[in-house]
This record gives C-alpha cells, structure tokens and sequence, in this order.
C-alpha cells in the first residue's frame, strides 16, 4: 500500500485505517448478540466451530495472493471473518468461566483466561447498523476530505454519525420494551455491573490508541534515529514493546487470584491510577529517549492494565445472575471494543491537529535548506500529515515516497542522501510529533482517572447468590444487603414470581427483576 495515493476507495492511509477497525467493527456489532442467545452448553459446542472459524480467517490472511487494492480489499474481507469469529469466542468464554468456576476462583480464571434464548432481531438490527455507522464515521472523520487535513467537515461522515446516534437511541427504546433484550438494561441498576463497565469503556478509550502512538514514535522517529532501516522498523517495533505485554500477561493472573480474596475494587483502581501514572512518565520522555526508561514504563502500563482487566471482570460477572452471564458478557466486549475503536478515532484525531499545526511549517523550513524546488516544497507541505502517520506506521521511508526519484535525482548528492537518510525525516517530525502526543496522552490521564473513579464508586465486594427453591427456604427469610445501593428485602416462602430468581425476559417483571438484581448476594466481603 502506498502511502502517497489517495485516489481509490482502498488506497494509501484509506487502507491501512480500514485494516484495523474491519476486525473490531463487526466484532462489537456480535459480541452482545452472540453472547445473549448462548446458554452455557451452546456456547461450549460453538467454541470448536468459532476457532476453526477465526483460524481459517487467519490463514486467508497470510495467503493474500494481491497486491494494491486488490491486496487490500483480500484483507478487509478476511478481517471481517476474522471479526465474526472473534465475536462468538469472545462474548461466551467468559461467561463459560463464570459458569465453570466457582465464586473464589473466578478472578484468577478470568485472568488466565485474558493469557437457548429468543432472539431479540429489532434489537440485533438497529445495534448493528447504529454501531458500525457511528464508528465507520469515526474512521472516515481521520482521513482527509475537501482540502482539510481530516474529514468530519464531510457530509457523509456527519450523517454517519448522526444517523449512527439515533439507530442507537432507537436501539434503547426497543430494548425496554421487547421480552428477551440483547442488552438487558436492567442490569445497569446493578451498582458494580455499571461502575465496572463504565470503567471498561473509560479505559478502552485511554489505552486504545496508545499503542499506535507507541508504534508510530519508534518507527517514524527512534528506531531510524538508531540505525534501524525503514523496512525492518515494524519487526522491531513490536519486539521493543514486548514489556507491555510481559507486564500484562505477569499481573493479570496473580491480581484475578488476589482479587478472589480480598475483593476486585482495590486492585482494579490501583491499576488504573498505574496506568494513569504510566501516561505521565510517557509525557515527561524525550522523543529520542533512553530506551531501559521507556521499557520500565512500557511494564508498569501493562502491570496496570493487568492489575485492572481481571479483578473488574470478574466483579462484573459476579454481580450479575447465571441466566444473565451471557448477554452481561457480550455488553462487557461491547464497551471495551467500542472504546478501542473511539480512542483510535479521538487519538488520531488530536494527533493530526498537532501535526497540522507545525508539520509544514517544519518541512518547507527543512526542504528549502536542501535546494529542493520550491513548487516541490509547496505541494509536500500541503499534503495532509495523516499520510505521514500511516507511512511511519506501514514502514515506508516517507521522504523517498515524498519527492520521487525524479527529483532527488535533480538534487546535489549529500542533499538527496541527507534527506532519504534516517536523520532527516525523524528530526523533521519529531517536534511536531511530541506536540500531539501532549495532547493524546494528557487526554489518556484524563480518561484513566475517570474510570479509577467509577471503580471506586463500584462500592464493596458484590456476588449475587440464586435464591434457593421455594420448598428449600423458612417460611421467612432476611436478606439484608449492601455494596450495592440496594436496601434489606424480605423473601416469603411461596411460589416464586417469575423473574424473581433470575433477570426477567419480561418488562411486566422489572420491578421483581431489580430486587432480585439488587437484593440477591453476598456483599461486604472487601
């Protein structure tokens, strides 16, 4: 893919924006419905069909037998299935685990882990297109349009999301008043099942988008600056960000095993406080950095992500009753997916208004020091800086791609070396570069706190507990509660009103939905 091409629908930056989002688009759209109509054995039978599924996928993927746009739209198509699969395997496996676990193991099975019902049509149909219209205008928002150096000026992209909005208000509405809802909103009365995924989304938009700020600064700038060919930057990009997996992969487990004991509050808002502080120190980096610095930051934001993932995964499912699992898993993956691919938007989006703002200024400053033509000059520093992003990202040597041979051929020769070399272009854009990135990560500080503060807000440790049949119970029983803003219930033996035991599948049933929901557990453990 060709950084520099902007005339097709699949060319340059159009491109490699749609590679990422192809997966997560219909990976959101399916995870809650995947989730809502699979009870624990359908889910476990689906689990062989959807890694065949998702492997497939990844074969088509390595086999692209296409160059150009051609290559491109192969991929797309195979990033789709890719999302389908993915949908399925993620929404029921961990309401699997929740199932199979008991209640104290279920953080560090969650934490590994990370290492039959109607269908609700109206539901499944108006989310679909309601999502992927807003977030397909998000992608679209970050790519240039009518000479502006991104898109939300366009009309397509404006009525993508205002279109997407209102599918999704509609698509509330509908799930208050169908009897077996995708997205049961009646779960958010639940105090710890709401804190918790709020949180989830406030931290899938802060840590979205950091890991392609992180690729971007070694491949665009410190990579080349130490010697690195362009070509070799995308290995090499992924093998210095290994500590931020390693730190996520070594904190994950040990916190869910913690938080099985002595509650998930404190772990998952000390992780989110670490990974706000990781931010911080990201900020407070030089752009050519010394990269032992870098790395033990790169650790501590994985331990937080860590510390954070389990222990509010499996707050969330605790809080929830068994009949409800699967649809509160699929919500879960929904905002967490959702908030990944917000954050790519909203971080790119800040990050080209940085750019925009002293890019060009840099390059006709930069240029003209090297003899090249000024008609030359003008039309590179016109060009939009996300094509300078994508090609840092896809490993090009942006300024060979810039200026073509036919003019670095009509340059002095110490020019053209200096300007194809792995100096010139890193120290060009590196200014630039550190003023986005001020403004992405103090906007990723920003979120992160927020959602340390909805996890602490989720209240003391919270498991609901099925009521016992009618003929097991006394003739009265006291269920005093607390953690989750609920207040002391009463439970008269007798025949159990229908959603009583359970959340409801019928809007009639709210009301027992709700005392059920907030009444029925075990709290005060933290």
């Amino acid at each position: 893919m060709d950084p520099r091409a902007h005339g097709s629908a699949l060319a340059g930056p159009r491109a490699a924006a749609w590679s990422w989002p192809a997966r997560r688009h219909p990976t959101r759209a399916g995870t809650s419905a995947s989730a809502r109509i699979a009870s624990p054995r359908s889910a476990r039978q689906a689990g062989s069909g959807t890694r065949r599924l998702f492997s497939v996928a990844s074969i088509g993927l390595a086999l692209t037998p296409w160059r150009g746009s051609a290559g491109a739209l192969w991929l797309i198509a195979w990033r789709v299935v890719q999302g389908v699969g993915g949908a399925m395997l993620m929404a029921n496996s961990t309401a699997i685990l929740t199932d199979a676990f008991p209640t104290r193991q279920r953080g560090m099975a969650l934490g590994i882990n990370q290492v039959a019902a109607r269908i609700d049509w109206w539901g499944n149909i108006t989310f679909a297109i309601g999502l992927t219209a807003l977030l397909a205008g998000v992608t679209y928002g970050i790519q240039p349009y009518g000479g502006h150096d991104m898109g939300w000026t366009n009309p397509k992209v404006l009525g993508a999301l205002v279109g997407g909005a209102a599918v999704l208000a509609a698509f509330l509405q509908i799930e208050r008043r169908v009897g077996q809802p995708m997205f049961n909103l009646v779960l958010f009365r639940i105090r710890a099942f709401s804190a918790g995924n709020a949180a989830v989304l406030l931290s899938s938009i802060a840590r979205g988008g950091m890991q392609f700020m992180l690729i971007i600064w070694l491949q665009g700038i410190w990579l080349p600056l130490h010697g690195y060919d362009y070509v070799d930057t995308p290995l090499w990009a992924g093998v210095y960000l290994l500590p931020l997996t390693i730190g996520f992969l070594v904190a994950g487990p040990v916190s869910g095993f913690l938080s099985d004991r002595f509650g998930a509050r404190a772990f998952a808002t000390g992780g989110l406080l670490l990974v706000a502080g990781s931010f911080l120190g990201l900020l407070l980096l030089p752009m050519n950095f010394s990269y032992p610095a870098f790395a033990a930051l790169l650790v501590l934001n994985g331990v937080g992500s860590g510390l954070f993932s389990a222990p509010n995964t499996t707050a969330v499912m605790n809080a929830v009753p068994a009949a409800s699992r699967g649809g509160a898993s699929g919500m879960r993956a929904t905002f967490m997916n959702s908030g990944q691919v917000l954050s790519i938007g909203l971080f790119f989006s800040m990050m080209i208004a940085g750019l925009a703002s002293s890019l060009p200024s840099s390059l006709r400053s930069g240029l003209a020091a090297h003899h090249v033509p000024a008609d030359v000059t003008d039309r590179v520093a016109g060009l939009p800086p996300v094509g300078s992003l994508f090609a840092a990202f896809l490993g090009y040597n942006r300024m060979r791609n810039l200026l073509g041979d036919d003019t670095l051929r009509g340059l002095p020769p110490a020019d053209a070396q200096d300007l194809t070399g792995r100096q010139f272009f890193p120290h060009l854009i590196a200014s630039p570069f550190h003023h986005g990135l001020v403004i992405v990560f103090t906007l990723a500080i920003g979120m992160s706190l927020i959602a340390a503060l909805a996890s602490l807000l989720r209240g003391s440790r919270y498991v609901h507990v099925e009521p016992a049949p009618a003929s097991a119970r006394p003739a009265t029983t006291s269920l005093t509660t607390a953690g989750a803003g609920a207040t002391s219930a009463a439970v008269t033996a007798g025949p159990t009103p229908a959603g009583s035991a359970a959340v409801s599948s019928a809007p009639a049933a709210d009301a027992a939905t709700a005392a059920t929901a907030g009444g029925n557990q075990r709290a005060g453990l933290d």
